[in-house]
């Protein structure tokens, strides 16, 4: 009689190693209210537009704040004169961007409440921000701190309005006195 043999166990499956699980992209805030009663969808579109409002609004002050600082760190620099950015202008005199002042800044540090008056009251306070204007009628006030932030904006109303096909929309820029009385281009010395 042949000996009894053990039966054979079947070979241990190979686990693959863990993995770090990857977080799912975040939800926007809905923009539609969905469910409930009329008075809970009403308070909740409220809400989405306090929450845009209010966000825009910092946004805007964080600007102005920004181009305050500038406007008062270059007070009466010969590159930029005073605004803290130059803006950059192509062959035919239209705006094309804006880039920092080359120069070292005459003051270093800025008083908070000087700041805040710069920024908030006076004819000055969008100085050195840039807007957009549409010609279907459509514009924004300088607001933005550059030219990136400017076109996304410009970008999203075409979006928007035109279906994504550009219409001849342009950026314009807010300058101090003094930047805007500077020729555009610099003229070559004749011999």
């Amino acid at each position: 009689m042949p000996a009894k043999t053990a039966p054979k166990k079947p070979t241990a499956r190979k686990r693959t190693t863990a993995r770090r699980k990857k977080l799912a992209p975040r939800k926007p805030i809905a923009r539609t209210p969905k469910g409930g009663s009329p008075i809970d969808r009403l308070g909740a579109w409220m809400a989405i537009r306090i929450a845009t409002h209010a966000q825009d609004h910092m946004a805007t002050t964080m600007s102005r704040k920004d181009a305050a600082i500038l406007r008062i760190t270059h007070e009466n620099c010969q590159t930029c004169h005073g605004n803290g950015q130059i803006f950059t202008k192509g062959k035919d005199g239209s705006f094309t961007g804006s880039k920092p002042c080359p120069a070292k800044p005459a003051v270093q540090k800025v008083s908070r409440l000087r700041v805040a008056m710069a920024a908030r009251f006076g004819a000055d306070r969008a100085t050195g921000l840039i807007g957009w204007t549409c010609p279907c009628g459509s514009k924004e006030k300088p607001r933005y701190r550059d030219a990136k932030e400017a076109t996304k904006a410009l970008r999203t109303h075409e979006r928007k309005r035109h279906g994504a096909k550009s219409v001849g929309g342009t950026w314009y820029a807010q300058t101090t006195e003094a930047a805007a009385l500077q020729p555009s281009m610099p003229t070559p010395a004749t011999p």
